[in-house]
């Protein structure tokens, strides 16, 4: 069955021609002379591919994109302009238009990017059809939650996915950043090649330039070989940015570069490289202040931020704890042969009165530890790690009423609790930064990864 092409444009000659032209490849083509005529037209039409001029009288290209986007999500758009301009094409992109394409319209780059164009109206219909599954279910992809802020992500999400747009997503640790970005790729027309993720803040400064961009041999001391680096690993795929503002501004601007330009250099190298690559970034900062602090590059912040992902804190939407809960259960269940049922309803009430400084990593932690040691098919109170753990009690609550931030540790309270506690408390207070916190906690940078990896059972990084 041929694909369904609209074409709108003011233009008799344009529309003619177009209209000649993808007839001739095999396209079921229709016509529409203004904004309004091509809205109605395509409600009947059900086109796949909608190719409108961007100035046009009544409704202009990026209105009749707007209202597709909420009327016949399944279509894709791509805007004929006689004029582009970078602030032209990122208004395009935030409006849901897959690409723009110039006036006069040549023929070899028009129908290499109709076909990407209708492959991502495919993948469109595909997530279409897996919202209407999921409408009363769990989540979208390895994202749990009904809760309606999880459900204002599951949209942007939709939105952003099938384009090839630059993602920016903030969050406090533990949040699901990683989980977004790899939904984002898995329901993306590059889902097939690779995703990479780069954590920037566990790569030193000195080596981080090599890792991201590669090297040649003998490039500095040490370079045996030549290597071949992240952006290179991720051509035709996605690239995830962990807590870009850790990075240097230098690095920053070599970063801006791949953006605008699509090429990167080794190390050593001699010549540019051309990358095809989907970029995903993400912070635990506040972006926007960190610009102010000169932490980000306001150049930078505003070419990732053409999609902006805000995840929500654990403690902004509790009513999502039952159905994580029950997620992380049959996980662990089958991960270590168990046959816990779920939580009894002393057990629920804790993880409910719990402020959750770690987020979902911290509540799929203290999970996976409750399944383990459980001894009956009902996890009990007692047998919650955060039992035994102070409750984050308000300034109100505390000895030092009117003190922000203070934790009661009550007599009795293990000392690896208690120290765990502060230790998280003190990260989120200051936005996950790792070496702020060992610098009030009095330990290096060094000590303080070692007792999260300690906390989360894993190996230091």
């Amino acid at each position: 069955m041929a694909h369904r092409i609209l074409i709108a444009d003011d233009d008799a000659d344009t529309l003619d021609g177009l209209t000649t032209l993808l007839t001739g490849w095999g396209y079921e083509v229709e016509q529409a002379r203004d904004g309004e005529e091509a809205f109605q037209r395509a409600l009947a039409f059900r086109p796949d591919l909608v190719i409108a001029d961007l100035v046009m009288s009544g409704m202009d290209g990026l209105a009749l994109a707007s209202a597709l986007q909420q009327d016949l999500p399944s279509a894709t758009v791509i805007i004929l302009t006689g004029h582009a301009t970078v602030d032209t094409a990122v208004t395009a992109m935030k409006r849901g238009v897959y690409d723009y394409i110039t006036k006069p319209v040549e023929t070899r780059r028009l129908r290499p990017l109709i076909e990407k164009a209708l492959e991502k109206a495919e993948i469109l219909r595909e997530v279409t059809l897996l919202r209407r599954q999921l409408k009363d279910a769990r989540g979208l992809g390895r994202l749990l939650g009904t809760s309606r802020s999880m459900q204002e992500i599951y949209h942007l999400i939709e939105v952003a996915a099938p384009t090839g747009a630059p993602v920016l997503i903030s969050g406090e640790s533990g949040t699901g950043k990683e989980l977004v970005a790899r939904t984002l790729h898995e329901m993306s027309p590059r889902r097939k090649a690779p995703f990479v993720a780069v954590n920037c803040s566990a790569i030193p400064e000195s080596l981080l330039e090599s890792e991201l961009f590669g090297h040649e041999k003998g490039a500095f001391t040490g370079a045996l070989e030549r290597r071949a680096g992240y952006f290179e690993l991720a051509d035709k795929g996605t690239i995830f940015l962990d807590e870009i503002v850790e990075m240097s501004p230098a690095l920053q601007a070599k970063y801006l570069r791949i953006l605008q330009e699509g090429t990167v250099r080794r190390l050593g190298g001699k010549g540019e490289m051309n990358v095809d690559v989907r970029i995903i970034a993400a912070t635990n900062k506040d972006p926007v202040k960190a610009v102010k602090d000169g932490a980000f590059r306001e150049d930078l912040f505003y070419r990732l931020n053409v999609f902006a992902v805000a995840m929500p804190p654990l403690r902004q939407r509790k009513e999502d704890i039952p159905l994580l809960v029950e997620a992380f259960i049959e996980e662990f269940n089958a991960k270590y042969d168990k046959r816990v049922k779920g939580l009894d309803e002393a057990s629920l009430q804790l993880l409910m009165q719990w402020n959750w400084p770690g987020n979902v990593r911290e509540l799929r932690n203290i999970i996976e530890r409750a399944t383990v040691a459980c001894p009956t098919d009902i996890i009990t109170r007692d047998g919650l790690p955060l039992a035994s753990t102070p409750r984050l009690a308000t300034p109100a609550e505390t000895p030092m009423a009117g003190v922000e931030d203070a934790v009661v540790i009550p007599v009795g309270t293990k000392l690896d609790d208690a120290e765990r506690d502060l230790l998280l408390r003190t990260l989120a207070k200051h936005d996950g930064n790792k070496t702020r916190a060992a610098d009030i906690l009095g330990i290096t940078p060094k000590t303080l990864r070692s007792k999260l990896a300690r906390y989360e059972g894993r190996e230091p990084a």
